[in-house]
């Protein structure tokens, strides 16, 4: 997150007009626009510029006790102005930066103001971080959320849960129009999630630039196709370019398969994840025999090249025949549709980004971490609002994903392979 930096005596919308007799006389113009616009931003605003502007003049008035007026000239000066620099106090239960003039003495050494050395003290703001970290505030949102608070008291739980509610809902509006027509997507990841007692079915898209993007999600009682189905025509409905060569990257649900299949032909490019697969067979194995054969597996996928990943997971489907013919069928299932990614030549870290629903992943633990903060759930509604505030959180803090500039290999073997398949049918 980018600092602000705060130059206190340089305000553009006031200034320090005097200091004189231990009294500061500031000048404030208040735009009459502003404040019909909106009263309370603009007394909030002007607030905090008078409070930074305080600070600034008690330092200055400091200095002109020690060092007369600056610019003025006075022989019998004990100590001189000496520039000014970038320093840290506390101010309205966060840490700010002031330009902060600094003086020398006769013996070229600087001279420590008092004031400043008052507006360094902490105890109020540590006061403020322990209440926002006990109430649920992380030390990783600590910044932007004490960025935004107000200082104010006497706010009743009902009147905040109002406010949540309503602006909520009108997020979920806005998320559920978003237009999808303008993103150039390579690579849908899907996956669901059991969300107090209800199932979320979320779609994700890779742009050609590495950035990921909440494409939708709907809200239903199992993974079934039906929902699947539901949340690709709803994509489409807001611009998702059906005409275009997709991986799809699948946590292995049947439901989504099929979903995935009928909009999009049954000549889909599929990427099952590998996580989800080498889950699935550990499931199946007794204890003392997850490690050994997880291993196996994970050398097969960590193999380049797409012939010798396939034969090495096949020995371990007939190794494993012998030692657990359950957990042989879980592998043999879909082994294919794992490899999609060796098959198209995608290599480097954009294949270890492509195997895996993991993008989508980090977007549940985010929600997770957030809605778990809240104790009493009145229904469906209320699940699909969280859930979309959540996810919209999450998708502020995406970054690129690794191997971003192997993206183009992958464009250019989806097409290649639309080209094959037209040749095929010709």
């Amino acid at each position: 997150m980018v600092k602000r930096y705060r130059k206190m005596a340089k305000k553009a919308n006031g200034k320090i007009r005097e200091i004189r007799d231990d009294q500061i006389i500031l000048e404030l113009p208040l735009p009459v626009a502003d404040v019909l616009a909106g009263i309370p931003d603009a007394v909030e605003e002007l607030s905090q510029d008078v409070g930074l502007m305080l600070i600034s003049a008690v330092i200055d008035s400091e200095c002109e006790r020690i060092a007369g007026r600056k610019n003025a000239r006075n022989p019998l000066r004990t100590a001189n102005w000496w520039g000014s620099q970038l320093s840290p106090v506390y101010y309205d239960r966060q840490k700010v930066l002031i330009d902060r003039p600094r003086l020398r003495g006769r013996d070229n050494k600087e001279i420590q103001l008092n004031t400043y050395r008052a507006f360094q003290n902490p105890d109020k703001m540590k006061q403020s971080v322990m209440k926002q970290m006990v109430l649920g505030i992380s030390s990783r949102n600590y910044e932007e959320a004490i960025e935004s608070f107000v200082s104010g008291y006497g706010i009743k739980k009902s009147s905040i849960s109002r406010h949540f509610v309503k602006a909520t809902a009108e997020q979920m509006r806005e998320f559920m129009e978003r237009d999808l027509s303008g993103l150039e997507l390579c690579a849908i990841f899907i996956d669901g999630i059991e969300f107090k007692k209800q199932m979320l079915v979320v779609a994700l898209g890779l742009d050609k630039t590495g950035r990921k993007h909440i494409l939708g999600l709907w809200q239903g009682a199992t993974e079934n196709s039906a929902v699947c189905t539901n949340l690709l025509d709803d994509i489409e409905r807001r611009g998702l370019d059906m005409g275009r060569d997709y991986l799809f990257v699948l946590d292995g649900s049947k439901a989504l398969r099929s979903a995935v299949a009928k909009k999009f032909g049954k000549d889909v490019v599929v990427q099952r994840c590998q996580q989800h697969k080498r889950r699935n067979v550990r499931d199946h194995l007794p204890p003392e025999h997850q490690e050994a054969i997880d291993a196996r597996i994970r050398a097969a996928y960590n193999m380049t090249d797409y012939d010798k990943a396939k034969e090495s997971l096949e020995l371990t489907v007939r190794y494993l025949e012998r030692l657990n013919p359950s957990a042989a069928a879980s592998l043999r299932e879909g082994l294919e549709e794992t490899l999609t990614v060796h098959k198209l030549g995608v290599t480097g870290l954009s294949r270890k980004t492509l195997a895996t629903t993991n993008p989508i992943e980090s977007c549940f633990s985010v929600t997770r971490t957030i809605t778990d903060r809240a104790k009493k759930w009145s229904g469906g509604d209320m699940v699909q609002r969280w859930a979309v505030a959540a996810l919209l959180r999450a998708e502020k803090k995406f970054k690129r994903v690794k191997g971003y500039r192997e993206i183009p290999k992958l464009i250019a073997a989806l097409v290649q392979k639309n080209l094959d398949r037209k040749e095929v049918a010709a």
